[in-house]
């Protein structure tokens, strides 16, 4: 069965900013001394997908506000292009998430969304389990794929949306990692509520240990 690991990582600037890190070159690389948001081209909300198991990554890259839409829109596409062809048989997903964010355990559009986009349209029974506040670093999206990213990008000044998605693809680690990347130009409107109605039609059942962290939501449909 499929474990994917999730997370956004921090917003990117793409244009002539420094970026931390250090690179052999021949020559210092010029960059602007500040990096004012005027000044980019862009900013960027990469959405990793781990899969745990096959040790590999899926970064989903919006221009657009990073939502809970955006979250299960990104876990969506990685099935639609990797998950069903890996799993083909699988009826039940495990998404491993932080507590806070787009993907976080408040948001009652990511559990909505879970249930519409992911559940009832796969017919998948997915279930989520965050990690409590303060223990995200044990996520391992965050060590087994923006890690590896971030030193891969290092010192290199992510000037187009061209190369900071080739950077992204060409990342790859001595275990066999290996990072697919996919931009998309969608736009995610911010401030959608869920009301208690809405809420009461969702066939989700918190587990009985860590309840608000533990849950799965079952599709309507079950074949």
């Amino acid at each position: 069965m499929p474990v994917v690991s999730v997370d956004t990582k921090h917003k990117v600037q793409i244009g002539d900013f420094k970026n931390p890190g250090q690179t052999w070159v021949r020559e210092p690389i010029e960059v602007n001394a500040h990096d004012f948001p005027q000044d980019a081209l862009c900013k960027v909300a990469p959405y990793g997908v781990y899969d745990v198991g096959r040790n590999h990554g899926f970064v989903h890259v919006g221009i657009s506000s990073d939502t809970p839409q955006f979250a299960v829109d990104s876990i969506r596409q990685w099935w639609i292009a990797h998950g069903r062809k890996q799993y083909g048989q699988a009826n039940e997903l495990l998404i491993l998430a932080d507590a806070g964010g787009s993907n976080g355990y408040r948001p009652r559009h990511f559990k909505k969304q879970l249930q519409d986009k992911i559940a009832d349209a796969f017919n998948l029974k997915v279930t989520v389990c965050h990690f409590p506040s303060g223990a995200s670093k044990w996520n391992p999206v965050e060590h087994r794929l923006f890690g590896p990213i971030s030193c891969h990008w290092a010192g290199i000044p992510l000037r187009s949306l061209e190369l900071f998605l080739r950077l992204i693809r060409t990342t790859v680690t001595n275990s066999g990692l290996k990072v697919c990347a996919r931009l998309t130009g969608k736009t995610y409107r911010t401030g959608i509520r869920v009301s208690d109605a809405e809420m009461k039609l969702l066939k989700l059942r918190r587990h009985a240990v860590c309840p608000q962290w533990n849950y799965t939501i079952k599709p309507h449909r079950i074949e």
